[in-house]
């Protein structure tokens, strides 16, 4: 995606955070065995947390990087993409050609759907660098008919000190954007004013993701993580964090 692309689509919305996770050059974060496994450890959880049964209709906001819209359609849901432009659709082209999923370009804080309009709706990578997170919240709980659920980076563990290393972090990965630490009563805050209640909330890492892709070692990293699971640090304390809202009446 050139300057003059990514300059035309930044001028439709007032939210589009998701351009630049939707991009080749995002994804290469993800490159390797390394990135792999991230992205499996993000995968397990989503489908751990899920209440919603295959064939459920899910609506992934932001979600043009695919990390969560490809293992969903493989799982034989019915998936939608909303993208802040076309170009967001690049990685997922393969998925809305063949007809698993469906793209659209839409407002992300102002969703193009009814009231109610899916079962599940899900956002990962795109709140912590929303400025308007809550009204990114309010339309994402006003679409869902059952479950929203969303990742954040929490101030929590060794996260609380991931400002004081942002410097090396872009250093290491070149592409670091900025982004907010989230308490987790200030999601949890949000999502009750909408009339969701916390149904799950797991950490993904309990160390820094920046401190893996360091090492480049998954073997290493997971032995790393698993002492941190067994000991229950990860759950409480990882980042980033995954967290399932249900709507009120809904089982929690």
């Amino acid at each position: 995606m050139d300057n003059a692309t990514k300059q035309t689509a930044r001028t439709a919305f007032p939210e589009d955070a998701d351009i630049v996770t939707s991009s080749d050059d995002y994804a290469r974060r993800f490159a390797g065995a390394t990135g792999e496994w991230f992205l499996q450890v993000q995968q397990d959880i989503i489908l751990r947390m899920m209440e919603c049964s295959p064939g459920a209709s899910v609506l992934d906001v932001g979600g043009g990087h695919g990390q969560v819209a490809r293992p969903l359609c493989s799982h034989g849901y019915k998936v939608a993409v909303v993208g802040s432009s076309e170009a967001c659709r690049a990685r997922i082209d393969d998925l809305v050609a063949a007809e698993q999923c469906r793209f659209l370009v839409g407002n992300v804080i102002a969703l193009p759907f009814e009231d109610q309009a899916f079962d599940l709706v899900v956002s990962f990578r795109l709140l912590p660098h929303c400025t308007r997170w809550s009204e990114l919240v309010t339309e994402l709980c006003r679409v869902a008919a059952r479950e929203v659920m969303v990742d954040y980076p929490a101030v929590s563990g060794i996260n609380t000190l991931a400002p004081v290393f942002f410097g090396a972090k872009k250093q290491i990965e070149g592409n670091t954007r900025t982004w907010r630490q989230f308490k987790h009563n200030e999601i949890q805050g949000a999502f009750e004013q909408q009339g969701f209640r916390l149904k799950a909330r797991r950490g993904q890492f309990f160390f820094p993701m920046v401190l893996h892709r360091t090492i480049r070692c998954r073997t290493l990293s997971r032995f790393m993580e698993s002492i941190s699971e067994a000991l229950g640090v990860r759950t409480r304390f990882g980042s980033p964090v995954i967290a399932a809202f249900a709507r009120q009446g809904e089982p929690v």
